[in-house]
């Protein structure tokens, strides 16, 4: 699966804000989530979730990113 990410700018809310979802394999065999956010410019906040096979993580990724996409989320254009 690939990289997501996603971008909110609001200049009326002083809002710039950034999604990033991605998931990857660890040593272990399992599928991890790691998600970042943050004001942009920023470092941000990172969370890393483990998930024992590939399809609950990438389930858990588009429900992620349906969430984002509702509350006004855009795709980052490259």
């Amino acid at each position: 699966m690939e990289p997501v990410a996603l971008r909110r700018i609001d200049p009326d809310k002083n809002m710039a804000r950034f999604y990033e979802v991605n998931v990857s394999p660890t040593l272990f065999g399992e599928w991890a989530v790691v998600r970042r956010w943050g004001r942009i410019g920023s470092v941000g906040r990172e969370l890393e979730v483990w998930y024992p096979e590939a399809a609950s993580a990438s389930s858990t990724v588009q429900r992620l990113v349906a969430a984002k996409r509702r509350r006004g989320y855009q795709d980052l254009e490259c």
